[in-house]
Parts: structure tokens; sequence; C-alpha cells
């Protein structure tokens, strides 16, 4: 698909008090044009009732039981299974009290309780807010409160954290369903503070002895406040509807089916990217809505290679921390192997990938290598793969072209953010043109690219039309909740969403993510970094004068540039009885050692989190400043300028951190 045969017009966009008109360019699918895809289903409630009805005896929920420590292979729940527990469950629920229109809690590892006690709430017309603690350590009372949640479910293991933040909670809050043993201490801590506490099956018993009918939800009502933290701040609760995440669901299979890769009740994927973020959810609801099988992991991210290897699944997303370690593992043991093996493997890689770069699909550039060589890589995931989606951050391009030719499945990078359902462009499968990109839009959705004249991004640029994105269709979200002036920020007049991200239109018509209009960025694993709240919280340390944080989402760390008070350095070295000039002191590694153990410091006074601290530093004694162009006359950091002016000390950090 080339670029002409996209639909492009030129309008004006939002101009920024004061400025000229930005101008702006706008692009839709192909598919658009022939109106949006639409399936049998119009709420998840409906989404799910449909596969009840025509998939009753299919394995729908897997999950792996544990005796004495072990694991033992998949048992499944089929869909009529599931639906009589989310019956009960939904009616348990009414019992205690919860009406249409409530907040319901979810928090834990994905599961199978987890996916019915979500569908519980869809058939009620319950909003479901998943609570996730990767957000900080106050973050699940800010949640419950912010969100107004009545009731939770929650892991029995996550219940002493629930417990800790009780006398915080507000005082809407009265029940808790826990799936697992429990915990007995933080049961009785709940209970005292006048919580109702019931195990998952006491709550299926007591729905089943007081069945409700269903209170089926509307396409426009909510049906779920996601919250995520976006920038710097408390997080935000994103209000997505029942026909926002249809209408990605929907976009999903129609983009499957265009590209051959069509998915049906005999597929399957592993459900171990968290439920509580968007990119796993929808995938989940597609697969549900196909009459496919979702196997849950075992709750172990160490011990996914097993899990993959007892479900072998067809369908596998990932992040690019995930492909990155399949990755360095493989090339590992290659290069471990040495001698004939790594040169068969070196030999078939190149020329299965100079194949492909002449226009052959994956499947039919080197079978025969395929049968030799790369059948055992592609067992890594199980074996059975036949469709790779990665998502969250970018894809470094080595990683992409190992994933291409040694998984024997085609490979995609896809783009979008919780505002937008996730699911906003996915690349081409099997096209080179497609490669190192999140490739077009998907159907439905309208991409704006938004000039941004003071990072010479030009939307208008007949070569390369570049500039802020901007998402509009019917997957976006309703606003965010409570917060009508955050939503402000964000959406435009013309109903177009303000991503933040700098991208460029390729010449093959897809969207390539170059840049970031803010200070916040996402590391490999798809952690957002505000970097400037980072960087007020390491300029606490006693030691530092001026930092600069720095990360990007082909890295899992963040690396640093310290410019040290020189009387402090000179005092501790003093204490140490180590000698020299400042600017010797602040090339010794005990010096360096010191300053990043100060930055660890404040950083968990301040409750960072672990992909928030500082991994390394290199300790420069000459300051920013306005003169070396490394500050703005009103004293800000020059970010790209601090980059190109350490980029061999970030490149040697890097190397240092085996990155």
């Amino acid at each position: 698909m080339s670029r002409t045969e996209w639909l492009l017009s030129v309008a004006p966009s939002r101009p920024a008090a004061g400025d000229k008109p930005a101008a702006s360019a706008v692009f839709r699918s192909v598919e658009s044009r022939d109106g949006f895809p639409t399936i049998e289903a119009t709420t998840l409630y409906e989404l799910l009732q449909h596969s009840v009805k025509k998939y009753p005896n299919n394995k729908a929920l897997g999950y792996r039981p544990k005796t004495d420590g072990k694991v033992g292979n998949y048992e499944w729940l089929t869909y009529q299974q599931i639906s009589e527990k989310v019956d009960a469950v939904a009616s348990g629920l009414a019992d205690l009290g919860v009406g249409k229109g409530d907040r319901v809690g979810v928090y834990g590892a994905n599961c199978p309780e987890w996916m019915i006690a979500m569908q519980a709430c869809n058939r009620m017309s319950y909003q479901c807010v998943p609570l996730y603690d990767s957000l900080g350590e106050n973050a699940i009372e800010f949640i419950i409160n912010h969100s107004e949640a009545i009731c939770a479910f929650v892991e029995s293991k996550k219940l002493p954290m629930l417990a800790k933040a009780i006398g915080s909670l507000d005082s809407r809050f009265k029940h808790v369903v826990y799936w697992g043993t429990g915990e007995a201490a933080a049961v009785e801590a709940l209970k005292s503070k006048g919580i109702s506490v019931l195990s998952f099956q006491e709550l299926i018993d007591q729905g089943k002895s007081k069945p409700a009918a269903p209170v089926p939800p509307r396409p426009e009502d909510y049906c779920t406040i996601m919250y995520t933290s976006g920038t710097t701040g408390d997080p935000k609760g994103v209000l997505l509807t029942h026909s926002a995440v249809v209408a990605t669901v929907a976009s999903l299979i129609a983009y499957l089916k265009r590209h051959n890769v069509a998915l049906d009740e005999t597929d399957s994927t592993l459900s171990y990217l968290p439920l509580a973020h968007i990119f796993d959810r929808t995938c989940e609801e597609m697969m549900l809505y196909l009459g496919g099988s979702v196997g849950y992991f075992q709750g172990d991210a160490t011990k996914l290679v097993d899990d993959i290897g007892a479900l072998r699944p067809t369908l596998f997303i990932g992040v690019p921390r995930v492909f990155d370690r399949i990755h360095g593992r493989v090339i590992s043991q290659i290069n471990e192997a040495g001698g004939l093996k790594k040169m068969l493997f070196n030999y078939a890689f190149a020329r299965k990938l100079a194949m492909m770069n002449k226009g052959f699909s994956q499947s039919k550039a080197a079978p025969f290598f395929d049968k030799l060589v790369f059948s055992k890589v592609k067992q890594r995931l199980g074996g059975r793969v036949r469709f790779i989606c990665s998502g969250g951050a970018p894809l470094a391009p080595h990683v992409e072209e190992f994933l291409k030719v040694a998984m024997c499945s085609p490979v995609v990078q896809g783009y979008g953010l919780t505002e937008t359902c996730a699911a906003s462009c996915i690349s081409v499968p099997d096209n080179k043109a497609f490669a190192f990109t999140v490739g077009p839009v998907m159907p439905g959705t309208e991409l704006r690219l938004e000039s941004v004249p003071e990072m010479n991004y030009d939307a208008l640029d007949a070569e390369r039309p570049a500039g802020e994105v901007l998402l509009r269709g019917p997957g976006l979200f309703s606003g965010y909740f409570k917060q009508e002036d955050k939503t402000a920020e964000v959406m435009d007049e013309d109903g177009f969403f303000h991503t933040g991200d700098i991208g460029v239109l390729t010449e093959a018509g897809a969207l390539k993510i170059v840049d970031r209009k803010k200070n916040i960025f996402k590391l490999s694993q798809g952690e957002y970094i505000a970097v400037e709240k980072l960087e007020a919280t390491y300029k606490k340390a006693y030691p530092v004068e001026q930092v600069w944080v720095y990360g990007n989402s082909f890295k899992s760390s963040l690396v640093g540039v310290v410019v040290p008070h020189k009387e402090a350095v000179m005092e501790w070295a003093k204490g140490q009885n180590i000698t020299g000039t400042f600017e010797e002191l602040c090339a010794n590694d005990a010096v360096r050692n010191w300053i990043q153990s100060e930055l660890v410091s404040v950083g968990k006074a301040d409750k960072l989190k672990g992909f928030e601290i500082v991994k390394k530093v290199f300790v420069d004694p000459k300051p920013f400043d306005v003169e070396n162009e490394l500050l703005t006359p009103t004293f800000k950091l020059k970010r790209p300028q601090l980059q190109k002016h350490y980029q061999a000390q970030i490149d040697s950090m890097y190397k240092a951190l085996g990155e």
C-alpha cells in the first residue's frame, strides 16, 4: 500500500495562544472507505455471550494447577462453564449490594478469576477498575479512592498490601473477594475495619443461591476505568466504553483477515502481559469472541518458557524486553556452540533474510533451513506460533529481523495507547516496506500529523511528513475520570487525541515513531518514565549539583550524568583518604560509586520504582550551562544536545550494564 492510496486532506490544527496556525495532514486507512468493520456484538457482555452460544464446549480459559509446589499441565474451563461462573459471581455481587454503574476493582496476576470477575462486571453494567502497584506504593489506595470503588477482587498474596492501605480507603469501599489460599492476618485486618471478606468460591456459592438477572450495558456505557501514569503526577483514569473496546476487537479481526492470518476457534494465546493494561485486555477479548483459548501463565515471569512449552500458543504478543531476552539467549547459545553449528546458523540466517528482502514471504524464503535450523528456534515459543505482535515500545531493528527469520512466523509491531485501546496502528506482515515501523492506521482510525516547528517536524513535507501523532476513531477514550482539565489538554475541538509522540510517515504509508514531544518516554519493557520527576528526586542527593537522566525505548535501564558539588566531593574524598584534584576525583570509581549510592538512597526514600532507579552514572566536573549549549537561557535542560554531548559516555555505561 503506497502513500498515494491513502486519503489525504489538509486542515488547520488548533494553534497555541498567540501562535500562527500549524499545518496538519490527516490520513485514513484504505479500509475506512468501505465502512468500519463490524462483529456480532455491540458490548463486551454480548461479545462473550456470542461465543457461549456458538462454542459452548470449546476450551476458553486455561490454568496450571499446583500440587505440593509443582505445577501441572493446563486444565481448561469451557465457555459454558465460564458463563455459569460469571452468572454466579455477578449474582453474588448483586446480593452484596453492588449496583449498575458501580465500580469494582481487580487486583492480582492474570488468571481465570481475573477474567471471570471482569466478565461479571460486564454482565451487570459495573465498571471494572484494574488495580496494580507498578505505579507506586500509594497507587492502590489512590485508585480505589479516586474511582470510588466499593468492592475489589484480590489475589490472596496481595491482601496484605490492601490491608496496609485500608485506613486510607474511602468509606464507600465495603467488600473484598479474594482468590487463592488467603492470608489469615490480612483477612482479619480487613474485617476489623468493617470490610466484608469472601473467598471467590464463597461468592460463587452465594450467587448460585440467589441468582440475579443480567443488567446488560449499553454500547455507550463505560466498561472500565483504566489508570495510567502517562505524565508526572497522580495516575489518570482513562474512561473506556463498551463500544470502544468492541470497535477495537472488530478492527483487529478485520486486520487479520485482510492479511490472511485470520484466527479462529482453534487458536490460542498465552496471557502473561498484565490484564490491567489495554494491550493484553484487547487481545484476550478478541480471542474470546473468536471462540479460541486463553491460557494463563503461572504468575511467575521467570517460568514463562515453561508455560509457553506447556501451552504451545498460536498467537504470541509481547513487549520488546521479552523478545530481547529470547534473542539474547539464542545468540548466546549459538556463540557458545561455535564451530559448524554457528557457521550453519549464520549462513542460514543470511540466506533467508536475503530472500525475504527480495520480496519472498518468511514461509517461502528458505523452507529447507526452516526445517533444518530454525524449527529448533521456533520451539522457544512452543513451535506452533503463526503470528507474533510486539507492542508497548519500539522493537530494535536487529531483534525484529531475528524474529522474522528465526521464528518462522509473521512478525509485526503495533502502536497505540490506553486512550486509544492500544491498536491504533499495526504493521503489515511479510512486507519489507513496512519493516521497522508500526504500519498504517487500523480500519476506522484517523491519523493526523501536526507540525511541531520548534522541533523541525513538518506535517506537510512532501518527502517526509512528520509531526505529533493525533488519533481519532471509535476506539478512542471518553476522557479522564474527574479530570476534565487533563482531558482538555489532550483532546482538540475536532475530536483528535494528542498523543505527544512524534511520527514520520514513510513512502509506503507506514507510521514510524521517532521522538516524544514532552519529556516522557518508555523503557523497553513498556514502562513510562517521567524523567523530570526523577531528576527532581535525584537533585535531593547531597553531592548533586546538576543531574540529567537518560533512557530510551530500546533499553531496560536508566543511566545518568551528574555534575557534583565540588565541596561535597572534596570533603568525602578527604574522609576516605583519597587525594587528587576535583577533576581527578570525578574520574575516580570510588567517587562515582559513592554518588551512585546517594542517588539510590534518595530514590528509595522517594519510593521510586525499581525501573526508575539510575543504574549507572557518569560524573562530570564541568557543569551544564548556556555557553556550552546544554541549558536554555531559562536554565532548562536541552535534552537532544545533552544526548549528543554525552553519547560516548552513554554507550559506555550501557555496555557496562550489558545492554
